[in-house]
């Protein structure tokens, strides 16, 4: 993989925490902490946790070039508090800004709830943060709805979601004219 690969999906994830960042300013602290009626335990706070403590781990994990994804702090600090989550996203924004790599470098990936350890790449890693954050995203984004909360239709959805329905309706408004 190439250094431009690691760097588009560096900024692609600093794109998905922007955008948390951004959501935090729009929504109250209840609205946060609660779960809507009838979707518990689903929360705000405890999806944006979940996915901040992901990418703690990555972040940490990098020096010794060995990740547990397991091994996550589950701060329920976080999760309670609108400000206390968007200052760890800063932080966790800072340090996926300050990352730079000559290639992609291999790593070690701990087996979900297992002893041993998988070969990845931080590229894979970096994707993999992308992918998981944005299904937390959508669930936010439901869970919102459910508040009542409009939300914008494209938070949560993925890239190649986006491509499509933009080229569907391209290809409808072509056959139209």
């Amino acid at each position: 993989m190439q250094n431009q690969t690691c760097t588009e999906l560096i900024a692609s994830n600093v794109g998905w925490l922007q955008q948390g960042l951004s959501l935090l300013g729009h929504i109250d602290e209840a609205t946060f902490v609660n779960s809507p009626p009838g979707l518990a335990p689903h929360r705000v706070g405890s999806h944006l946790r979940h996915v901040l403590e992901f990418y703690e781990c990555f972040l940490d994990g990098l020096g010794a070039s060995q990740i547990d994804y397991d091994a996550r702090k589950r701060d329920d600090l976080i999760e309670r508090s609108r400000h206390v989550a968007a200052a760890k996203i800063c932080t966790i924004l800072r340090r996926l800004e300050a990352l730079t790599f000559l290639e992609d470098h291999m790593l070690e990936v701990r087996v979900e709830n297992g002893d041993g350890y998988l070969a990845s790449s931080v590229g894979r890693e970096l994707q993999a943060l992308s992918s998981h954050t944005i299904h937390h995203f959508a669930l936010i984004a439901v869970t919102l709805r459910v508040h009542g909360i409009q939300v914008d239709p494209n938070f949560g959805m993925s890239p190649s979601t986006l491509r499509y329905r933009a080229a569907s309706q391209f290809a409808a408004t072509s056959e139209a004219a």
